[in-house]
């Protein structure tokens, strides 16, 4: 099925988290936003490595849960 960008749109609701992450070779960066652009938690650091990666995914759940998301 071939989605076009306006169907992608149409699924961001109230509920929808939105993360950007900023990859570099040993550092990422993370934010999350509600569906209206609005900063939910504050920015973080991890390493580019599983740990880091499984510290990133927590942070995730955490801001989901504490904004109802």
């Amino acid at each position: 099925m071939k989605y076009n960008q306006n169907f992608k749109i149409m699924q961001i609701t109230d509920k929808t988290l939105v993360i950007g992450v900023d990859i570099a070779k040993k550092i990422h960066y993370a934010r999350a936003f509600d569906w209206r652009g609005i900063e939910l938690d504050r920015t973080i650091s991890f390493k580019a490595n599983s740990t880091g990666f499984s510290e990133f995914m927590e942070w995730a759940k955490k801001t989901a849960e504490k904004n109802g998301k």
